[in-house]
């Protein structure tokens, strides 16, 4: 006999991404692995004392490397992304019903920062994610082929990859200036 899912919404579930998300998950192996709390007081200098609370630096710094590991090169792309995963939810530290930073965060917390600041501080994220064996190569994009990456000597995937931080913000950049010009 042919069976038919019916589906009736819960009001109420007990859910916990980490019982969703594998054990070897990309994700969650790097939020097991990285400590990035360096960054609040690396980036503390850039905010004053009153006003409103800011997204967190190092939640900040996780989407942008979460935008540079999935190869999503807009801030707009990157939120709307990790909304809909699991994984990067927990990696990021927000739960299924939280809502997100608004994508315009990352632009305007990009520039808090400056250019320079937040070079060497992504380029530091991506070092120690080097560093614990968990990226390696430069991003790449498949189309129907399958390429193997990271045909070069270890020494050098290191530079590959820290030089790509400052590609992957440029693009950031672009795209944001072309997101503006569309709004006007």
């Amino acid at each position: 006999m042919q069976g038919k899912k019916h589906y009736t919404e819960k009001l109420f579930t007990h859910f916990q991404l980490s019982e969703r998300v594998p054990t070897d998950n990309i994700y969650r192996r790097l939020k097991e692995e990285l400590d990035l709390s360096f960054l609040r007081s690396a980036t503390a200098g850039c905010y004053g004392q009153e006003g409103q609370k800011s997204i967190d630096p190092v939640v900040f710094f996780k989407l942008l490397l979460v935008g540079y590991l999935e190869n999503l090169n807009s801030d707009r792309r990157i939120i709307e992304h990790a909304r809909m995963r699991l994984d990067i939810l927990y990696f990021i530290g927000y739960d299924i019903d939280e809502e997100l930073p608004w994508h315009s965060t990352l632009s305007r917390t990009r520039a808090l920062y400056g250019e320079e600041v937040f070079l060497e501080l992504f380029r530091q994220v991506l070092k120690m994610c080097i560093d614990k064996g968990m990226v390696s190569g430069r991003r790449q994009a498949v189309d129907s082929a399958y390429i193997k990456a990271n045909a070069s000597l270890d020494s050098l995937v290191e530079k590959q990859v820290l030089a790509d931080a400052q590609t992957f913000t440029e693009k950031l950049k672009e795209n944001e200036a072309e997101a503006q010009k569309k709004t006007l």
